[in-house]
């Protein structure tokens, strides 16, 4: 259950939150956290962005596209009467040319519902190149959506982009054409697919919070590494805990915009090639910048710590990290949004007995630093995953109606049992 902790004292200034390579811009931070201004914009649906690697699954990142169009699906968590994309170059060598673009509430698979779709344009112009390393937004489009519909972003990629800034895990299927399809309705073009989000990192809506007039609707964004990707969650079937989360604010009457920033295998404290950029470096890009976010919920350390035990060959060698460590990262990520005036929340990590994060060492970690999270009142407030998803016969392993199988991620019934772990009204 998610617990009130006490005040953090007096914040640290945006200067000291520089901590552990983190770059935070703004006023002095406030612990009493200023109400913010409502935004014109407001993020429906995020993606973190990555470089271009192998990856968990077969992907397009390293080699790119050239003269194809790409069919992307996501699921906003809040409506709107207009709305934008955002893409990113993040990790380009060279400019990013959208030939063009479109936007469409899905029918099924690559198709599109007839008489919704709507050209994008940048400044007023059909085609827009991207600078290396950087990110843009597309103009508005006129499209009603509601909560949870599913939207569909197409782009045209006349010329090779070389490789893609991309998100590895989307357990959503993206869709590719060789040709100029940003205008079809229909999915038979699309006739190979991936496992990807590629240059698409966000889906902005906006008019529906002012029709609304409900209050404080501010955006949530939950911080983390593959648990919060939702890893070993069905394809295709939107059934990761930011999912869940979204689905239960709704149903209890207080609808707010969950944002899913996971990074499957990422770190608190390390940079991966695999596994994104450390979480004291991306928390603003990520989460804290995005627009209309009140509440960042952090669930980050478990790789730090564990990947030391697994040996994984993906990231060798791995450093032994302590307690002591991780929690001076976590300090830094909630500077940052202090500093940004976003409610920070921690999340005591979830049980990992029998995993191949397992050890000792870890499990000693891992003790550690979840008392910290239940006793320091660092954080403005907490969620006890480990007890939430604890075996009640062995509470260092998940519980087995919980577990996906690998002792580590939760299966769909384990993210929904951490949707109902958050107390809503701290939130």
């Amino acid at each position: 259950m998610l617990s009130r902790t006490r005040t953090s004292a007096v914040a640290a200034t945006a200067a000291l939150a520089l901590t552990a390579g983190l770059a935070v811009t703004g006023a002095q931070a406030s612990a009493g956290h200023e109400p913010r201004k409502e935004a014109a914009w407001t993020a429906a649906w995020a993606a973190a962005p990555q470089r271009a690697s192998t990856g968990f699954k077969p992907n397009w990142s390293e080699d790119g596209f050239s003269g194809q169009t790409l069919r992307q699906v996501v699921r906003v968590t809040e409506g709107g009467d207009r709305a934008r994309i955002r893409l990113s170059n993040a990790y380009g060598t060279s400019p990013l040319h959208i030939a063009g673009a479109t936007i469409a509430r899905t029918k099924k698979g690559a198709a599109v519902e007839e008489g919704s779709l709507r050209r994008l344009t940048f400044e007023g112009r059909r085609s827009v190149s991207i600078p290396a390393h950087g990110q843009l937004s597309s103009d508005k489009a006129g499209l009603d959506l509601k909560a949870f519909d599913s939207v569909t972003v197409t782009l045209h990629l006349a010329r090779t982009t070389g490789p893609a800034t991309f998100h590895a895990q989307s357990f959503a299927t993206s869709y590719r054409a060789e040709g100029e399809h940003t205008g079809d309705t229909g999915a038979s073009a699309f006739d190979a697919s991936t496992e990807s989000w590629y240059f698409l990192s966000g889906v902005d809506v906006g008019g529906q919070k002012s029709r609304r007039g409900d209050g404080n609707r501010d955006g949530i964004v939950l911080f983390g590494d593959s648990i919060t990707d939702g890893f070993a969650s069905s394809t295709d079937r939107n059934r990761r805990w930011s999912d869940a989360l979204a689905e239960r604010l709704a149903q209890e009457g207080t609808p707010r915009p969950v944002l899913n920033a996971g990074i499957g295998g990422n770190l608190v404290l390390n940079d991966s090639a695999w596994y994104g950029e450390r979480g004291t470096a991306r928390i603003g890009r990520d989460a804290l910048d995005l627009p209309g976010v009140g509440t960042v919920l952090v669930l980050a350390g478990v790789n730090d710590i564990g990947f030391s035990e697994s040996d994984t060959p993906t990231y060798k060698p791995a450093p032994k990290v302590s307690a002591a460590e991780l929690i001076a990262g976590h300090r830094a990520l909630i500077r940052a949004a202090h500093a940004k005036g976003v409610k920070a929340v921690g999340a005591t990590l979830l049980p990992l007995g029998g995993s191949d994060h397992y050890g000792e060492r870890a499990a000693a970690v891992s003790e550690e630093f979840n008392a910290w999270v239940r006793s320091s009142g660092e954080y403005d407030a907490y969620v006890d995953f480990d007890k939430a998803l604890a075996d009640p016969a062995d509470p260092e392993r998940i519980a087995p109606e919980y577990d996906s199988g690998d002792h580590l991620h939760p299966n769909d019934a384990g993210y929904r049992a951490m949707a109902r772990a958050v107390d809503l009204a701290v939130l």
